[in-house]
This record gives structure tokens, C-alpha cells and sequence, in this order.
């Protein structure tokens, strides 16, 4: 049954007190583990249990075209049936522990939180989610613009199975939007070499090329000093590569015509092919495949009444094809069924602007455009802080805390050091700062940013009473008070409501910093500006102030640390 479901990483074990194994198993690696009296032997348990692990984390690096099923020997060809489909029917442990995280997700996604699925990522409760759980966070990450970020998630994701696919087109994808064109097309085109009727892979191609041609002609920070009609003239002189990118969104089509994705970049490149100049082979092929878009977006939305995508797509064609009152109609179709999605509804506005820049039916699109920024405007866009102060820092000391680490009596040198960072940086509105909410730094540094008209965000690791009797109440009535003032001017999130109780063996302190931590990285690794009041000790664990320290310079963001074996 084993050998039916997957062609690699079978483990085989069996008991030293067997003699012999079946005829056609007999020649498969075995890990013997040691009876005595017909149970685990305790002289050996240790060792077996080392044993187990180190061989099935060897399985797990074993090269991923290596099959060791039979069955799949015989049958070369045979698809793997995806895990969701074997889960057993009734409720069981894992069954439970499944939805409870896919709801928890779901929550994230829906609150547009990639820190909170970052976090989650790193808790599932089992493999084949923590695949599910990167590819979650790197589609919210690349919703937010942030790429890099994006493709550490899938590149996480493929260290689990290198031939996720899903996984693997969106490397394509970041690999392109982070400059790397060369070798977004390499490795797209090792995808194609894999699955060459794969519509997804060629399509991915096409874009890969399309955004090469329009990085040619419309570079970011020239595009205000640039008219109309010279960005015409730069995409002109970059027709070649413009062909280039209609011929695999052509074969996306071909290989599956209900894929509008492709057959509407097909058509709309190819009208821009003649509208900037270049000369169509055969004509009358446009009108076939204009023809083939108009009934698979029609198809689609026939299937899926309230598909966005489908109707935007509807909408793009009718800009190619019909008057202005037409297009304006279907875009407030499409507007309909956007369910105010501000970034589908930004992607639609930022391929009219491309349109736009080259002068396309300049009428018709100003009428699309007016459309969608109109429904944009009625939504609000995402907050972009201008910059993101991190904060981590020392809580009061306990009475009798030996050694010292933050007295009481040092509360305003702290303030006073924090302050004057704060200022170093430019605080002030249009920033975004996050931190604990503990009695000391954390609350320090939070007063400091509300007098300077920062948005604040107060993660908590316990529900709000156990945290106030845990890491405020100690130090005085004063302390609460000033904690009540400031969560009536800020966003307060409670780690146990937003993320789920922490897992067995998860500290709640290590998982909060984590998810601060996180939480400030989706807004941009060059953004963050994380501030410590630290005594440069380590032993914190793994979501201490030194894994943050270690993490915002991996990015490249600025960490600026007020070492308090100087301050005091």
C-alpha cells in the first residue's frame, strides 16, 4: 500500500529477533531496532531511537528522483495522489489539528497578515503543511511587493520538496520582479523542459519576457521625466522583444484554451505589436485568437459567475475591441465582483497605466481607468509605513532580581536614550512602531512614539489579564495605568486569539518576538529600523533581542542597540 501511494522515502524496519524478511522486500535498506522479553530492548532504546531518526532524516535528503517503489518503477508515468486526498474519513487527532490551522491561516490571509502566517509556517503540525504554510506566506508577501521576502518562503518550501510546482513558478515569477531576468527564464525554461504541456509554465515564461520588454522602456524613478511619446518610441525600439514574449503565452493557450490568463496577454501583446509599428504576419490569426479569449473568458464566467479575474480579463479585451461606453460597462462588472480586493483591483489599474504609457486607444482607456480608480479610491489602500520601528528591550527589574538588569531607578535614562533615537531617526506620522507591552522598554519606547504621532501595535504573549499580573502589574499601579493609556491609542494584539495557543514545547516570550519580528519584515526589510535597549547578553533563545539583531541585518535593515551596561 506504501509502495502505491509514493514512489520515494520509504523507512523499512525490523526487529533483531527476525530472522528473515519477505522475498521481495529483503534486498531494501533495514534499520533493526533490539528486542528483549518482546518489547524495546532499554539497553538499546537510546540508540534506536537515534538510530530512526538519523535514517529517516536521510531519507528526507535523498535525492528526489530516486524511487524506491516498485510500483512506480513499473509505472514511470504515475502521478503521486495529493495527501489532502488520503486523509483518513472520521475525526481524528491530526483531522482536528488540520482545521483549526487552516482556520487560523485563512484568518491571516483574510486580515492580510503575513507575519501572523510566518509564524504559523514555522507550527504546522505536520510536513505537508509547513509545505502549504510557505507557499500561504510567500502569495501574501508577493501580494505586498515584497519579493525578497516572498522567495525565501518558496525557496523554504522547495528545500521541503524540490519539485513542488507551484512552488517553482513563483520562483519564476520573484526571480523576474527582482531583477533577474536570466535567470527567471532559466529557470522557467528547466520547468518546460520537465512538464512541456504544462500551460501554467508557459505562461509564466510569457511574463517573465513581457516584464523584460517593459523593464526596457519603463524604468521606476524615470518614468515622471518621461513623455508619453518618448516611452512609445523606447517600447518601439524593443519590438523584438516583445515577439519574444507573445509566443509562449500563445502556447499556454494552445495547450489549454479555457487559460484566458494567456490568451488575453497573447492578444493584447499582439495589438500593441501593431500599435507600436511591428507588422503582424497573418492578420487574420489576431481575430481567431480574439475570437478564442471572447469564449474562454465568457466560459469562465459562465462556470464561476463572480471570477474576477475572468471578468477583468472581459473587460481588458474590451478595451482592444469596443467603444468607450462598452469597456466602461464591463469594467464595472468586473468592479462588482471584486469583493473590494484593493491589490486585484490595483493589478487591473496598473495594466491600463502600462497601456496608458503607450498611448493605446487613449480615450477608451481613461474611461477603464476612471472606472477602477474610482472603486479604488473608495477603498482603503493598504498602510505603508514610511518606516517601521522595531522595538525589544528589558522589562523592569523583579523585586530582588539578582544581577541587576534594568532597576527602577534607571527608568528615565532609558526614556531619555530612547527618545533621542527616536528623534535620530525621524519619528513621527506615516511610521509604523511595534513592540511588547511589558512594563519598561516596551512601554517606553511605545510613549515615546505616540508623542510623536507613530501608529503603534502592542503585541502581547498571554490573554490581557495574565499578562498584566505576568509582565506589568509587579512594578506598580502606575505601571498598569500607563499600559491602559496606551492600548486606548493603539492596536493591541493578543498572540493567543490572533495566532492560536502556543504549540507544546513553543515559548510563548520566544513565539511573540517572532511574530513582532516577522510582522515588521512583510512591511518591507528595508524599512525596518529595529531598536534595542539590550545588555548585549545572549541565552535569550531564539526569538531573543539577539535573533532579532541577527535577522533585521540579514535583510538589511538598520539595528541600533542602547547598551544599557553603558546607559546606566
Amino acid at each position: 500500500m506504501r509502495h502505491a501511494l509514493r514512489a520515494r522515502g520509504v523507512i523499512q524496519i525490523a526487529s533483531t529477533a527476525r530472522e528473515r524478511m519477505p522475498f521481495d522486500v529483503y534486498t531494501d535498506r533495514t534499520l533493526r531496532y533490539h528486542l528483549k522479553d518482546g518489547a524495546p530492548d532499554p539497553d538499546s532504546l537510546a540508540a534506536d531511537r537515534q538510530a530512526l531518526g538519523d535514517m529517516a532524516q536521510a531519507t528526507l535528503a535523498r535525492w528526489h528522483g530516486y524511487k524506491i517503489s516498485p510500483v512506480y518503477h513499473l509505472l514511470p508515468d504515475l502521478p503521486e495522489p495529493e495527501w489532502r486526498r488520503l486523509l483518513v474519513e472520521g475525526r481524528n487527532e491530526f483531522s482536528e489539528s488540520l482545521q483549526r490551522w487552516c482556520q487560523r491561516i485563512e484568518v491571516a490571509r483574510c486580515k492580510n497578515r503575513p507575519g501572523d502566517i510566518r509564524v504559523l509556517a514555522d507550527e504546522t503540525p505536520t510536513w505537508a503543511l509547513c509545505l502549504e504554510a510557505h507557499r500561504l506566506a510567500g502569495k501574501a508577501l508577493m501580494k505586498l511587493g515584497q519579493f525578497r521576502l516572498a522567495l525565501d518562503e518558496y525557496e523554504a518550501a522547495l528545500a521541503l520538496d524540490q519539485d513542488d510546482l507551484e512552488s517553482n513558478r513563483q520562483k519564476g515569477i520573484l526571480l523576474g520582479r527582482l531583477g533577474r531576468p536570466e535567470q527567471a527564464r532559466e529557470h522557467v525554461k528547466a520547468l518546460l523542459d520537465a512538464q512541456p504541456n504544462d500551460p501554467e509554465s508557459w505562461a509564466l515564461l510569457g511574463r517573465v519576457e513581457k516584464e523584460e520588454w517593459v523593464a526596457r522602456w519603463r524604468v521606476p524613478g524615470q518614468m515622471s521625466t518621461k513623455t508619453s511619446a518618448e516611452m512609445r518610441a523606447l517600447a518601439s525600439a524593443e519590438l523584438a522583444l516583445l515577439i519574444e514574449a507573445i509566443e509562449p503565452y500563445m502556447n499556454a493557450f494552445i495547450q489549454d484554451a479555457d487559460h484566458f490568463y494567456s490568451g488575453i496577454n497573447a492578444v493584447t501583446l499582439r495589438h500593441l505589436q501593431r500599435h507600436l509599428g511591428g507588422e503582424l504576419k497573418n492578420p487574420v490569426s489576431l481575430q481567431n485568437l480574439e475570437g478564442g479569449v471572447i469564449w474562454a473568458c465568457l466560459a469562465a464566467m459562465e462556470r464561476t459567475p463572480k471570477d474576477y479575474w475572468a471578468r477583468a480579463s472581459y473587460a481588458d479585451l474590451n478595451v482592444l475591441l469596443s467603444a468607450a461606453d462598452t469597456v466602461a460597462r464591463e469594467y464595472a462588472n468586473a468592479v462588482a465582483a471584486a469583493g473590494d480586493d484593493w491589490f486585484a483591483l490595483d493589478s487591473t489599474r496598473q495594466q491600463l497605466l502600462l497601456l496608458q504609457d503607450l498611448e493605446f486607444r487613449p480615450e477608451v482607456v481613461a474611461r477603464a481607468l476612471e472606472v477602477i480608480e474610482r472603486e479604488i479610491a473608495r477603498l482603503e489602500p493598504p498602510f505603508r509605513p514610511r518606516q517601521v520601528l522595531l522595538f525589544s528591550g528589558h522589562m523592569l527589574d523583579k523585586p530582588g532580581r539578582m544581577p541587576p538588569r534594568f532597576p527602577p531607578q534607571q527608568e528615565a535614562v532609558a526614556a531619555q536614550a530612547i527618545a533621542a533615537k527616536l528623534d535620530e531617526l525621524g519619528a513621527g506620522p506615516g511610521d509604523l512602531a511595534i513592540c511588547g507591552g511589558a512594563c519598561g522598554g516596551d512601554i517606553l519606547f511605545a510613549e515615546a512614539c505616540l508623542a510623536r504621532g507613530v501608529q503603534i501595535q502592542l503585541h502581547i504573549q498571554y490573554d490581557e489579564p495574565a499578562f498584566l499580573v505576568a509582565s506589568v502589574a509587579f512594578a506598580g499601579p502606575q505601571w498598569v495605568e500607563r499600559y491602559y493609556q496606551l492600548k486606548a491609542h493603539a492596536t493591541l494584539l493578543i498572540q493567543p486569539e490572533e495566532l492560536g495557543p502556543a504549540p507544546e514545547g513553543v515559548d510563548a516570550y520566544e513565539r511573540n518576538n517572532l511574530w513582532q519580528l516577522y510582522t515588521a519584515l512583510s512591511c518591507g526589510p528595508e524599512r525596518v529600523r529595529f531598536i534595542g535597549l539590550w545588555d548585549g547578553q545572549g541565552g535569550e533563545g531564539a526569538g531573543g533581542t539577539q535573533h532579532m539583531v541577527e535577522t533585521v541585518r540579514k535583510y538589511s535593515g538598520q539595528a541600533y542597540i542602547l547598551d544599557t551596561t553603558t546607559l546606566w
